[in-house]
């Protein structure tokens, strides 16, 4: 049961251009769902990946990059550092976009993740609550973990391919 955002009436379920739609009998207001974003950054150092393990659910003792929900008042670049500095303690200079990633498997909804590449400048592994440990792996070592989501788990496996690739 949902209610209108901008009169408070009961909402009801319409088919608007092929869709069911949340609607407001009252105003006319429509709900339109839409992804959440989120931004994620990707660190290599001495060909190895920073990846953290989550304590927490969803996806609880799976493996990520520092990822997370991109807040209304920043940009997406400070959303990956912020999370990147939060999830692991490293200072995290950030740098171009290395992808963008959509996924529809996550119980808090579906999402959008814009990934960029990123460079430790400072700080040190610290422990939160969001992570049991961090570490880099190399691309083989990244392959056999347990990953977090869709999303993340193509996001990894985009890296290990293009690890392999410039090995070569």
């Amino acid at each position: 049961m949902h209610f209108c955002y901008e009169c408070g009436a009961l909402l009801l379920e319409k088919d608007i251009d092929g869709r069911l739609r949340e609607v407001c009998p009252s105003c006319g207001w429509v709900h339109y769902e839409h992804r959440k974003v989120s931004a994620a950054v990707r660190i290599v150092k001495d060909n190895k990946l920073l990846l953290i393990q989550r304590a927490i659910e969803p996806w609880k003792n799976a493996w990520h990059m520092p990822a997370g929900y991109l807040e209304v008042d920043e940009t997406p670049q400070e959303c990956a550092a912020r999370e990147a500095q939060e999830e692991t303690g490293y200072e995290v200079k950030i740098g171009e976009l290395a992808g963008v990633y959509t996924y529809d498997d996550d119980p808090r909804g579906n999402g959008i993740v814009l990934l960029y590449s990123g460079e430790i400048i400072g700080g040190a592994v610290r422990k939160n609550h969001e992570m049991l440990q961090v570490g880099f792996f190399s691309p083989e070592e990244a392959k056999g973990l347990f990953k977090a989501g869709s999303g993340g788990a193509r996001q990894i496996e985009d890296w290990i391919r293009q690890a392999k690739g410039s090995s070569k």
